[in-house]
């Protein structure tokens, strides 16, 4: 005996859509298998250039906290010169301020000194 002709049997349709169901689930299974990877590389991808921005904005910082800890210190160096020259000559006049009363030094000599100090 040949077999049937024409339609296929229950058991056959059966197998047909048993084949075509398992064949459907195993590419949807790899088509959201690889929509999952793409979507963590484009995370991964993403928390990289993150990171990236995140450490030139650090570097980015600390230069400028170290140039504005030069010009303090450059500020700092700079300005005792002065500041010291300013009390020194305070001092001085006030040292020919009590010369000048003790007697020690006349009005013209404490003239002078006080010319030659503010000059």
């Amino acid at each position: 005996m040949l077999g049937r002709m024409g339609r296929p049997g229950l058991i056959g349709m059966a197998a047909r859509t048993a084949v075509v169901a398992g064949t459907a689930t195993a590419v949807s299974g790899n088509v959201a298998r690889r929509q999952n990877e793409r979507a963590q590389q484009k995370y991964e991808a993403q928390a990289y250039e993150q990171q990236q921005a995140y450490e030139q904005q650090q570097a980015y910082a600390d230069q400028q906290a170290a140039a504005q800890q030069a010009a303090a210190a450059q500020a700092a160096a700079a300005a005792p010169a002065p500041a010291a020259g300013g009390t020194d000559v305070v001092a001085e006049l006030q040292k020919l301020a009590a010369l000048q009363q003790q007697g020690i030094l006349s009005d013209e000599e404490f003239a002078a000194a006080k010319a030659k100090l503010l000059s």
